[in-house]
C-alpha cells in the first residue's frame, strides 16, 4: 500500500513540474546555497559585509570607499546581511545558513563598543582596530583607554540594526552562545542607559549617561526667534533630542522587539518612556506635528546645513507610526491621543503638487528648502543634491493605516499580525513568488553572484536571499 501511495505522488509531481522538469523549490534552495556559498567564502570580512563591490572585489563601499578591512553596519550592511541569512535558515532548516549568520554576529561580537553600539564602519585589521574603545577590551581590563573611540551611532539604524540582529541569532541559538547573549543584553543596558530623562535618546551617545538636572522634563514650544544660518563647525547637535533619521522611532521598535522576544519589563518600560517623549514632542497649535531635532529647552534645532529647525513630514510621520505600534503593543490610548491633530496638520500642509514639503518654516507653515548656497528659500530652486525636499514621505499609507485601526480595532489587527497563513494562501503566495524566483535563478551566475554592471550589489543579495527563502518557506510550509 505505502508503495502505491508512493507511486501516486510521484506521478503528481511529474505531472506538476513536467517529466524532465526538476521541481522550482529544489532549483531556488541550489540557488540559494550557491549564493550564501559565495557571499559568505569570498565576499566577507571576518563575517562582516559593506554595501557593495566591483565584481572583482578589489574595491568596496559603505557610504564611501571601505579598505580591505572594514565591514559596514549601517543597513544594507553587516546586520542586513546576518538577517538574510537568519531568514534563510528559518526557511530551510539548513544549519549552514545558520552558521553563516552566526559568523556575522560574531563580527559585531568583536566589535562593539564600551558605550554599547557600533558605529557606521567596523574594524578588523590588528593595529587599525586599536583607535576603539571595545567592550571586550574593557571588561578584560586590556589596553590605554583616553583618546579612543567610543561613539554609539543610533542614526540611520546603525546600533538598532546590530542589536536586532543578534537578538534574532540569540533566539534561534536558545542562548546557548555567551558572547552573544552577553553582547545583547550589554547593548540594550547601554541603550537605556542613553535615554534622557524625558525618553529621548540623542543621535550618538559617547558613554556618559545624561545628568537628569541639566535636562528638565516640558513640553515642546516654538523659540522666541531662530537663527536662519546654521551655527557651523563645533555645533555638536548630535547631542540633541533626535527624531532625525528615524532615530526615535527605531529605537522604541528595537526595544518592543527585545520585550517580546525576553519579556524584560525593562525593555517595556524604556520603550513607553519613548513615546511619551513624543507626545511631549508634538508641537502646539498651529503646527501639531514634530522636528527633526530638539534642543534642551524642547525648541526645534538645527542638525545639519541643510536641515533647519523646521516642522518635518518624514518624522512626523515615523512618530505617528511609533505612536501606533506603543498603542498596539500596550493598548494605553495616551498614544493615539495626538495622531488627529497630526493628521489634519498633513491634510492642510499638502502642496498643490500633491506631494509634501520635507521642511515647514515655524509658525507660518510655509514650504522650506535649502539650496545649494547653503540658504533658507521658499521656492525649490538650486538645491542642495542628493535630498529629497519634496516626496509623498509614506503620508498616504499613514492615512489608510490609522482609518483601518479605527475601523477594525486594536484586537483584530493583532489577531491578523499574528494568525499564520492557511494552506491555500500559501500556495497562492508561492505562486505569486514564483516568476521572480525564475527570474532570480536566472540572473545568477555560475560563481554565485548577481552582477549589476560591473557591481555586487549588497542590497539586490540580501532581496534575493529573502525571496528564494520565502518561496521556500511558502511551498513547505514553514512560515514565521
Amino acid at each position: 500500500m505505502r508503495e502505491k501511495v508512493t507511486t501516486i505522488l510521484v506521478l503528481l509531481v511529474l505531472i506538476s513540474c513536467g517529466h524532465n522538469q526538476r521541481p522550482l523549490v529544489e532549483d531556488a534552495m541550489l540557488a540559494l546555497s550557491k549564493a550564501v556559498n559565495f557571499f559568505r567564502k569570498e565576499v566577507a570580512v571576518h563575517g562582516s559585509y559593506v554595501w557593495r563591490y566591483s565584481a572583482d572585489l578589489k574595491k568596496r563601499w559603505g557610504e564611501s570607499e571601505a579598505s580591505e578591512t572594514e565591514g559596514w553596519v549601517q543597513p544594507p550592511g553587516t546586520p542586513s546581511v546576518g538577517m538574510a541569512y537568519l531568514r534563510a535558515y528559518e526557511a530551510t532548516g539548513n544549519k549552514t545558513f545558520l552558521d553563516a549568520a552566526i559568523e556575522t554576529a560574531k563580527a559585531l561580537t568583536e566589535t562593539q563598543l564600551a558605550s554599547g553600539g557600533w558605529e557606521p564602519r567596523i574594524e578588523f585589521h590588528p593595529e587599525r582596530r586599536e583607535r576603539w574603545l571595545y567592550r571586550k577590551d574593557v571588561e578584560m581590563g586590556k589596553g590605554e583607554q583616553k583618546g579612543k573611540r567610543n561613539m554609539s551611532v543610533y542614526d540611520d539604524d546603525i546600533t538598532q540594526s546590530a542589536l536586532r540582529f543578534l537578538m534574532s541569532v540569540d533566539v534561534a541559538l536558545k542562548g546557548r552562545d555567551k558572547g552573544i547573549r552577553q553582547a545583547v543584553e550589554y547593548g540594550l543596558k547601554k541603550l537605556i542607559e542613553a535615554q534622557y530623562p524625558n525618553g529621548a535618546w540623542p543621535q550618538r551617545y559617547d558613554g556618559n549617561p545624561p545628568d537628569p538636572s541639566k535636562h528638565p522634563i516640558m513640553p515642546a514650544r516654538y523659540p522666541s526667534q531662530w537663527s536662519r544660518t546654521h551655527p557651523g563647525r563645533g555645533y555638536e547637535y548630535w547631542r540633541l533630542y533626535t527624531l532625525n533619521d528615524r532615530v526615535m522611532g527605531t529605537i522604541i521598535r528595537t526595544l518592543l522587539e527585545a520585550y517580546r522576544l525576553y519579556g524584560k519589563q525593562d525593555y517595556l518600560k524604556a520603550a513607553c518612556k519613548g513615546g511619551d517623549f513624543l507626545i511631549l514632542a508634538q508641537m502646539p497649535e498651529p503646527q501639531p506635528a514634530w522636528a527633526q531635532q530638539y534642543n534642551f529647552q524642547m525648541e526645534p534645532a538645527w542638525a545639519r546645513w541643510f536641515e533647519p529647525p523646521a516642522i518635518v513630514s518624514a518624522e512626523s510621520v515615523d512618530a505617528v507610526e511609533t505612536l501606533i505600534e506603543l498603542y498596539l503593543v500596550t493598548g494605553d490610548k495616551k498614544y493615539l491621543r495626538p495622531i488627529p491633530k497630526a493628521l489634519e496638520w498633513f491634510k492642510r500642509s499638502q502642496l498643490p503638487n500633491g506631494r509634501w514639503a520635507r521642511f515647514y518654516e515655524l509658525k507660518t507653515n510655509r514650504p522650506l528648502y535649502v539650496n545649494s548656497r547653503h540658504e533658507l528659500v521658499y521656492e525649490p530652486k538650486d538645491l542642495r543634491e542628493n535630498y529629497a525636499f519634496e516626496g509623498e514621505f509614506g503620508i498616504p499609507r499613514l492615512f489608510r493605516t490609522f482609518e483601518r485601526l479605527k475601523k477594525e480595532g486594536r484586537e483584530k489587527l493583532l489577531a491578523e499580525r499574528n494568525r499564520k497563513p492557511t494552506p491555500e494562501e500559501l500556495q497562492q503566495r508561492a505562486k505569486e513568488l514564483e516568476p521572480k524566483v525564475r527570474q532570480i535563478i536566472a540572473s545568477l551566475d555560475e560563481k554565485g553572484r548577481w552582477v549589476e554592471g560591473n557591481f555586487i550589489q549588497t542590497r539586490t543579495f540580501i532581496r534575493n536571499v529573502e525571496t528564494l527563502a520565502n518561496y521556500i518557506a511558502a511551498v513547505s510550509g514553514k512560515v514565521k
